[in-house]
């Protein structure tokens, strides 16, 4: 009885109309914004409770608003979110001044939460993964507390990608060569176990090598993009996904990592016409090298890390709404860090692809976005936006540490750009 009177009370307070009609202002400039990364976690969470928002494109920092009500008021507090109370008059008059011809801003309507799902595998033992790095979409999505559902290659081939509408790649290698972890740690515990249970894993579904299931892996995610899903890659997940495109029904795996030796002529069989974002690039020969391809600019790159900076494009809010949404930020100069994928050569990129964020000095991208059909996706070079060399078996990072990250606003802008376009889910 307890419960049922108080969802009542709930749902009374989010139903009848307040006396003095008002909205909920999440500013996120630098200044009036103590923390931005669970700003977006409150948005999402209004969302959730079935309540449009608005998302003020290049208004005070890309700032979130809707309708108040105590509870929304409440949750702010408790996590720590700035806000202000704007009476109806003055919000529209917000919006009013948005629309205007002379800024460059627009209103953008949210209207449903999306359900997002990260791909990352569950091996290990005791609750721990093999894999002993961190995965940056995972730490923020906990941290700003938008709930999240993991899957791996079973739900994939399984055909459930359907069911979401955000796909995240975790830091995964897609070409079926382990990372390329061999040299440094083929003699350790968790490589070895990571290897067998991948193995395992391909047997159980069909496949005989690991790299043969990673390119139906790969094909399914493309299906899920052209029918209008939201993909979301970082770090070795960007350019292994195409390159595994690329090289289907060719054998670019050396004999340590599928039994049997590469196609002496894999480089001229690659067909680019199936990737996302690459073209022309060259596959490395030596499987003892950490590296897959000429895409990264990891190796060889000469940027001090004291001047490590990429800056973020700036879009037409009212013409090119995508780009702008993915580019929010209370800084249009974002710091850089390296990753097994730290960044993406300019040449290599094809021409429909638009570049949102890059270090012109050096020659690279470091955030690039496009569509496929129906769909979206879009690759964010680096590991982690606030370690900037993040090495296996590092501890992973604190964001209560960096709560104003401009770094991770990028994959939270991402998280909520679904959330503008209504979608049908099959459940």
């Amino acid at each position: 009885m307890k419960k049922y009177l108080f969802a009542t009370f709930f749902l009374l307070l989010f139903f009848i109309p307040n006396g003095k009609a008002a909205y909920l202002l999440l500013p996120m400039d630098e200044v009036s914004q103590k923390n931005h990364l669970k700003a977006y976690g409150i948005t999402y969470w209004v969302l959730d409770k079935g309540v449009e928002a608005w998302w003020l494109l290049n208004y005070k920092g890309g700032s979130f608003a809707f309708k108040h009500n105590p509870i929304f008021e409440k949750e702010c507090k408790t996590r720590g979110v700035s806000y202000k109370i704007l009476p109806d008059a003055q919000f529209n008059k917000v919006l009013a001044e948005i629309e205007s011809k002379d800024v460059n801003e627009a209103a953008m309507k949210l209207e449903v939460a999306p359900k997002i799902a990260v791909y990352s595998p569950q091996f290990g033992r005791g609750g721990k993964k093999v894999q002993p790095w961190d995965d940056a979409v995972t730490l923020v999505l906990t941290y700003a507390e938008i709930p999240y559902e993991t899957i791996y290659d079973t739900e994939v081939v399984g055909d459930l990608l359907a069911k979401y509408d955000w796909l995240h790649l975790h830091h995964e290698d897609f070409t079926g060569q382990y990372g390329r972890f061999y040299r440094a740690f083929n003699s350790q515990p968790w490589y070895r176990e990571n290897v067998r249970n991948m193995e395992g894993l391909a047997a159980s579904l069909g496949f005989k090598k690991v790299s043969q299931l990673k390119l139906e892996v790969a094909k399914k995610i493309k299906e899920y993009v052209v029918g209008g899903g939201f993909m979301f890659a970082m770090c070795s997940a960007t350019d292994t996904y195409d390159i595994a495109l690329a090289a289907e029904g060719v054998d670019i795996c050396a004999q340590m990592f599928d039994g049997d030796p590469v196609d002496p002529n894999a480089q001229s069989k690659l067909d680019f016409n199936q990737t996302f974002a690459f073209k022309d690039f060259q596959l490395t020969r030596n499987p003892l090298e950490y590296e897959f391809s000429s895409i990264d600019h990891t190796r060889g790159r000469n940027v001090n890390p004291q001047q490590d900076y990429f800056s973020l494009f700036e879009y037409s809010a009212k013409w090119h709404p995508i780009p702008t949404m993915l580019t929010q930020n209370h800084t249009r100069t974002v710091k850089g860090f390296m990753g097994q994928t730290t960044a993406f050569k300019r040449g290599l990129i094809k021409s429909d692809v638009l570049i949102l964020g890059e270090n012109k000095p050096a020659g690279e991208a470091r955030y690039i976005h496009g569509t496929k059909g129906q769909g979206f996706w879009t690759f964010y070079g680096g590991h982690d936006p606030e370690d900037y060399q993040h090495r296996v078996n590092d501890p992973e990072t604190d964001l209560n540490l960096h709560p104003s990250s401009p770094g991770y606003r990028l994959i939270l802008n991402n998280v909520l750009f679904p959330a503008a376009k209504k979608k049908k889910r099959k459940t």
